[in-house]
């Protein structure tokens, strides 16, 4: 066999193995961050010295940070390709957030060096204005692209619609969406105009593939639902990466929702639930066509086996000095852990609606409140047995809303419960909390007609609501101005919203029920 023919075969086969050379993208992601700069407990708050001692402590910035680099770094020096990402939400949830404004978590985003990151709705908590320290410090490209911002002169031109990296020696598109009802859980403002996420996604996959992008990703911030509804319907995503629901997925923990990656059809949907407990680790194959072959991966735990990066970690404790001491207050005791977790108060009567309720209602008892009615989104984690401190009730209670009060019908309660039970399938937020009165709903019954079994304490007794009568109700002003959905209450008479911030209300009850004792009782039923 000559030597020309042993080359023309090695080029021949040289040719084949490129034709058929398939290209492998790890994707490490985040979600739902909140603020979570310092670790935190299996309640979601601030880690303690205690859980620290018996190796209760995940997650943290410094930790996310460490697990990151690592893994990276092993699959760049392995020639492989490798993206990080943000599904939205670094705001709000801690002291971190109240203190600085954003700009902490958006230099720690610099320092791990994302590259790219869906705005939450939590961005908009601080008015437009507050997206700002994200703009100006985090280094990565901020994207939603059913966002119209162009009349907004803080963030015109600042918030891009779509992205392409180049990793590899492909193009990874990037597009995204927000949310459409974060106007009623966050405060963008009228100058931000929302557009259908799905339509958007469409115009924005058409303009990348147009531009010769084959392989796609949605960085959304809409929930897991939503996600599996756009995989269904919006043609050339190759996968999402999602946030806002908090979801768990997983396919060897008990308490995950679904699988990692979820499949819808060829489309993976991937998220890692919220509040740095996990970091996302999806790896996706494509042929050289650019078409999905393979997506794989799991959620990887950030728990004390993870070593924090020394460097984060100092800077962790040097912003946590000033605010140690109101962090470290107690305020109370309890003699049991109180059930704060999502999947319980956004679906049912749980132990902190009722402490929260109850001490908002019993604040202004006295001038003649009969009801109590708050949202179970604005219950942001649970507190454990034992000594009470300020900084996990601020945890819980994290987004500085004060007492409001203001006068309802009958009929406009009837119809905040059933606004409250309106999302149940997607964990909606609004669920009501209440305090005063019980209800019961059925989640199986179509959406306005929920609710039935509506009792208002009058002394000693329950009795039915009446449609026709006034009553003095408290909630948060968030809730009282629309927020969740209770446009209801905007027009509500005699309406004070400028009461004392909620955190402190809750914990002066504390303080007076010390040590208080969680419950459920039954005044939210479920048929």
């Amino acid at each position: 066999m000559s030597a020309k023919f042993l080359l023309s075969a090695a080029v021949l086969a040289l040719g084949a193995g490129s034709a058929q050379a398939d290209y492998t993208l790890h994707v490490l992601h985040i979600n739902d961050f909140h603020s979570r700069i310092e670790p935190v407990n299996k309640f979601d708050s601030t880690c303690t010295e205690k859980d620290a001692a018996e190796d209760g402590c995940f997650g943290g910035v410094a930790r996310v940070k460490a697990k990151i680099d690592e893994l990276r770094d092993g699959i760049k020096a392995a020639g492989g390709n490798v993206i990080v990402l943000d599904a939205g939400d670094q705001s709000q949830g801690s002291l971190m957030f109240t203190t600085y404004r954003g700009v902490a978590e958006a230099e720690f985003m610099s320092a791990i060096a994302f590259d790219a990151m869906a705005l939450g709705n939590h961005e908009f908590d601080n008015g437009p204005e507050g997206v700002l320290p994200f703009l100006d410090k985090a280094k990565t490209q901020i994207l939603s692209g059913n966002l119209d911002v162009s009349q907004n002169n803080l963030l015109a031109g600042r918030v891009k619609k779509h992205t392409i990296l180049e990793v590899g020696g492909e193009k990874i598109g990037i597009v995204s969406a927000l949310a459409t009802d974060t106007p009623e859980t966050s405060s963008p403002g009228a100058s931000v105009i929302f557009h259908d996420d799905i339509d958007s996604l469409k115009g924005d996959v058409a303009e990348l593939e147009a531009a010769g992008v084959t392989k796609i990703i949605a960085l959304t911030h809409v929930g897991y639902n939503r996600d599996q509804q756009i995989a269904a319907e919006v043609p050339g995503i190759d996968a999402i990466v999602g946030g806002h629901s908090h979801t768990l997925l997983s396919n060897t923990d008990e308490k995950a929702v679904g699988p990692y990656p979820t499949m819808v059809g060829a489309v993976p949907v991937v998220t890692a639930y919220a509040y740095s407990k996990y970091l996302g680790h999806l790896e996706l194959t494509f042929d050289d066509a650019g078409v999905l072959k393979e997506a794989k991966g799991a959620p990887v735990l950030l728990d004390q086996s993870v070593t924090p990066d020394p460097v984060l970690e100092a800077k962790v404790k040097e912003l946590a000095g000033p605010i140690e001491e109101l962090k470290t207050k107690v305020v109370a005791e309890t003699t049991a852990a109180i059930d704060g977790t999502r999947e319980t108060c956004r679906a049912g009567e749980c132990a902190m609606g009722n402490l929260v309720a109850e001490a908002m209602l019993d604040r202004v008892k006295a001038q003649g409140a009969q009801i109590a009615i708050t949202n179970g989104g604005g219950l942001r984690a649970g507190i454990d047995a034992g000594p009470v401190t300020m900084g996990e009730v601020l945890t819980v209670l994290p987004f500085q809303n004060t007492l409001s009060t203001f006068t309802v019908t009958g009929e406009m309660v009837q119809q905040a419960l059933e606004n409250g039970v309106s999302q149940l399938e997607d964990g909606g937020g609004r669920f009501p909390q209440v305090a005063g009165m019980k209800y019961s709903f059925d989640p199986a019954a179509p959406v306005g007609s929920r609710i039935s079994d509506v009792l208002v304490q009058e002394g000693d007794a329950f009795v039915p609501l009446d449609p026709a009568k006034s009553y003095l109700a408290v909630s948060n002003n968030y809730v009282r101005g629309g927020g969740d959905g209770y446009k209801m209450f905007i027009n509500a008479a005699n309406p004070y919203d400028f009461g004392p911030d909620l955190a402190d209300v809750t914990a002066e009850y504390l303080m007076q029920n010390a040590p208080y004792t969680p419950f459920t009782d039954g005044r939210i039923t479920r048929k």
